[in-house]
């Protein structure tokens, strides 16, 4: 068996490719697309990834652009509500307040026991960048950024910096 390198981004559009649901036996994609506003933090990744795949057809994981963060995880849970909560898509947004947009939605999505992922951009992994327009982050802390608001809204919350945490 041949070792295959990935990035991190690289790894989820390709686990995110070949995730299904099933009920009844019928199956479906469990995420069908991305939902995203690139940026600080996402467009080197998860940009460059989904933009790889699709170029050289290694996993079917569509973009969507969108104009609006909270927007976006609004249309996605009215997406995983007329799907029987069985598909959802992803959506991504930059570092900062792109990414604190999503919090509401996330809330509502929560509240209402309705499935959504959604990877906000956070810090870099080696800080050499630091700090990036727009940035927020909690000065007393160099593992703390505004993202940690998600851990209040969310059913589930980690923070990805490794593939292999993917599994």
């Amino acid at each position: 068996m041949e070792t295959i390198r990935l990035t991190t981004a690289q790894a989820l559009v390709r686990f995110l490719a070949n995730q299904y649901s099933e009920r009844d036996g019928q199956e479906q994609r469990l995420i069908p697309g991305v939902w995203g506003i690139f940026g600080h933090g996402n467009v080197a990744g998860l940009g460059q990834a989904l933009l790889q795949a699709a170029v050289t057809q290694e996993a079917d994981l569509p973009y969507y652009l969108a104009r609006n963060e909270q927007g976006m995880v609004h249309a996605s849970v009215a997406y995983a509500k007329m799907r029987d909560r069985m598909a959802t898509f992803a959506c991504s947004a930059s570092t900062g307040p792109g990414s604190t947009n999503m919090i509401t939605g996330a809330a509502l999505a929560t509240t209402n026991r309705i499935p959504v992922l959604l990877l906000p951009s956070d810090m870099f992994a080696t800080r050499a960048a630091d700090p990036v327009l727009q940035q927020l982050e909690d000065t007393r802390g160099g593992d703390v950024t505004v993202n940690d608001a998600f851990r209040a809204v969310s059913k589930y919350f980690d923070r990805i910096s490794r593939p292999e945490q993917l599994i």
